[in-house]
């Protein structure tokens, strides 16, 4: 039996819960941050059991297939990716954060291109068309991937790790040239979610940003070619060109990331996170331990 219901309440563990999908479809369309193309994606309900799943729709009909799945993860600069048979899907990582975070575990997410769009550089554009559409139980539990024991990565000064612990509760930090030390911790839980992560835009310094999108353009390749202060915090020294949304936002941007890419585990995860000066590549590296070491988890 399928039954709409709200979105749960602020809690420190997901608890035991039942699948969910969304109760009906969305359209949402925007420039990309790599290409600077214009996408569109199509997110609908699927059955229990689906998990997230992309769907590209080709130029020459064909429509293959790619589940948001550690497997499948391809590394690209400066965002989270998929490749299966041939065929790319990137930029998935405020996605997948807003699905995780609102407890919304099998959708179809068909794009006519390469790229999700990247809006304003946040989650909350994500967040707010979950929203709109609900959220719809399914029936059968959710399945939860459980930390039994501390598993941790590492590459100098960057160090992620995680711990047996209730729910799924992040402390993180990163050191920034004319900011100092930032920092954020909390429970990840769906209010906090929206409040204080979703807002948080890609951030990175103003110059290398324009200098990376001048690069781009002259080596016509798919890098920064939609950056700008509409689609990221660019920083200028000590600021954020018109201001930051939250407090600390760069950390919680941080954050934001790495809930997106610890979804690609295929189950949400329950236990402490410690991110110093974390990223794509470190978040995807401790999926991949984790998920490797059989003794480090169960499923429950």
């Amino acid at each position: 039996m399928h039954q709409d219901v709200p979105f749960p309440h602020a809690t420190s563990s997901p608890g035991p819960r039942q699948q969910a999908t969304l109760a009906r479809s969305f359209e949402r369309s925007g420039r990309s941050l790599h290409s600077g193309r214009h996408a569109t994606v199509r997110v609908s309900p699927a059955p229990a059991g689906h998990g997230i799943v992309f769907r590209r729709h080709l130029k020459d009909g064909r429509a293959i297939d790619v589940p948001a799945h550690w497997h499948y993860r391809e590394s690209q600069p400066l965002s989270s990716a998929l490749r299966r048979d041939g065929v790319l899907v990137r930029t998935i990582e405020h996605l997948m954060a807003s699905l995780s975070a609102l407890r919304v575990d099998n959708v179809l997410a068909e794009i006519d291109a390469d790229e999700l769009p990247i809006f304003d550089g946040s989650a909350t554009p994500w967040c707010e068309a979950i929203r709109a559409v609900g959220r719809r139980e399914q029936g059968l539990p959710c399945r939860m991937i459980r930390v039994l024991r501390t598993v941790a990565v590492e590459n100098g000064r960057r160090r992620l790790q995680i711990e047996p612990g209730r729910g799924l509760h992040i402390t993180g930090h990163v050191a920034l040239a004319h900011f100092g030390s930032i920092d954020w911790s909390g429970a990840i839980t769906p209010d906090a979610f929206e409040r204080e992560i979703a807002p948080a835009r890609s951030f990175g310094r103003y110059m290398r940003a324009m200098a990376g999108r001048a690069y781009g353009y002259m080596m016509r390749t798919d890098f920064l070619q939609g950056v700008s202060p509409r689609s990221a915090a660019l920083l200028v020294r000590g600021h954020v060109l018109g201001g930051m949304r939250v407090p600390g936002e760069p950390v919680r941007h941080r954050i934001l990331d790495l809930v997106g890419d610890l979804a690609l585990a295929g189950h949400p995860v329950e236990g402490r996170i410690a991110a110093f000066h974390t990223g794509h590549e470190l978040n995807h590296a401790l999926v991949s331990a984790l998920m490797r070491d059989s003794k480090a988890w169960e499923l429950v």
